[in-house]
């Protein structure tokens, strides 16, 4: 994958049925920190981190970077979803030069089990699709996740391998730009 300022960035808002997927705005801090913060997100991500600790280290206007989207409803933000190069020191890649996208998506836990990952991980491969024609996306997640497990075959992700890491047993799949998503 070239660098991910190859692209226009950032888009326009992308709206589905429900959501805008955005780029992040000053407005989004504490929701940032809520999420990074969260006990029940974490336990899928490593562990929480202290709330003093990211209101300390949060910048103003935090995840304004290339392939960082804001999900919100109703304008307001519920989860963030990231297509970033996947660090060639890690295991799992498809390419043979890495730096493959990655898609990673936290939300709230009151936004959890409402269909809004699958639509909005729905919206931004159909943006990366276009553009970055032709290119592979990855996904890495705990196997014990099920749902993360049950969201990354409904999007069209297949299995490639299964490594350890970060103390857990780690799912690695891909979706090849022909893949589509299995309806709603």
């Amino acid at each position: 994958m070239t660098e991910p300022g190859a692209f226009a960035w950032p888009p326009s808002p992308i709206p589905t049925e429900r959501l805008v997927l955005r780029a992040s705005e000053a407005r989004d801090r504490a929701v940032f920190v809520e999420l990074f913060a969260s006990p029940e997100v974490g336990a899928h991500v490593g562990g929480a981190r202290p709330r003093e600790e990211l209101q300390r280290a949060m910048p103003d206007v935090p995840g304004r970077r290339p392939g960082c989207f804001v999900v919100e409803l109703d304008g307001a933000m519920i989860g963030l979803l990231t297509l970033d190069p996947r660090d060639a020191g890690r295991r799992g890649h498809v390419l043979p030069e890495a730096g493959e996208a990655e898609l990673g998506y936290l939300f709230l836990p009151q936004a959890w089990g409402r269909g809004y990952a699958f639509e909005a991980c729905v919206a931004a491969l159909d943006w990366f699709s276009g553009a970055r024609p032709g290119e592979p996306v990855v996904l890495s997640t705990q196997s014990a996740n099920e749902r993360a497990m049950r969201l990354a075959s409904k999007l069209g992700f297949i299995e490639v391998e299964r490594f350890e890491e970060y103390g857990a047993e780690q799912w690695f799949g891909v979706r090849r730009p022909s893949a589509a998503p299995a309806a709603g």
